[in-house]
């Protein structure tokens, strides 16, 4: 049976950890160029100096080309010719049904990450916002409060809005 974009890697509790970290960073690397290839058409090599400028990873042409010939055979990529450089290369862009699957696997995506950093996110005591790291903190009335910034910080003790 022919393994979809879809489906997800199996990861039992016999997969080592350097298994794991290799399973999981070749997904990762999958997800990112899906997510290059959302923000435009690009050729092989601009996805691969992609990943390495961006991420600092570098990442295999074994894994990047035969992933997009899987999404071309899967009709969420279409390539064409083009003459880029001295060279000919084949570009690569998402069709509709690809851009579909990303705004899912995106919308998936932020739900993962927001679960895993709301724990760690504090609340500005003054304008209510978010803060992820390094919040500003002030004891006010002998209580430690947070703040996004101390320009916060001082409203709150002027009591503005």
């Amino acid at each position: 049976m022919k393994r979809t974009i879809q489906q997800s890697l199996p990861i039992s509790a016999s997969d080592t950890e350097s298994e794991l970290d290799g399973s999981v960073l070749t997904d990762f690397s999958r997800f990112y160029i899906l997510l290059l290839l959302f923000e435009g058409e690009k050729h092989g090599y601009q996805i691969m100096s992609s990943i390495d400028r961006r991420l600092g990873q570098k990442v295999s042409p074994s894994l990047v080309y035969p992933f997009l010939r899987l999404l071309e055979d899967q009709n969420l990529v279409r390539s064409r010719a083009a003459n880029v450089g001295r060279k000919p290369r084949n570009v690569y862009s998402l069709t509709s049904s690809g851009k579909v699957l990303c705004n899912r696997l995106f919308k998936q995506f932020t739900t993962i990450v927001s679960s895993a950093i709301e724990p760690s996110m504090q609340v500005c005591a003054h304008c209510g916002c978010k803060v992820y790291m390094n919040a500003y903190s002030e004891v006010i009335k002998g209580k430690r409060l947070m703040f996004c910034c101390k320009y916060c910080a001082a409203s709150y003790k002027r009591g503005e809005k």
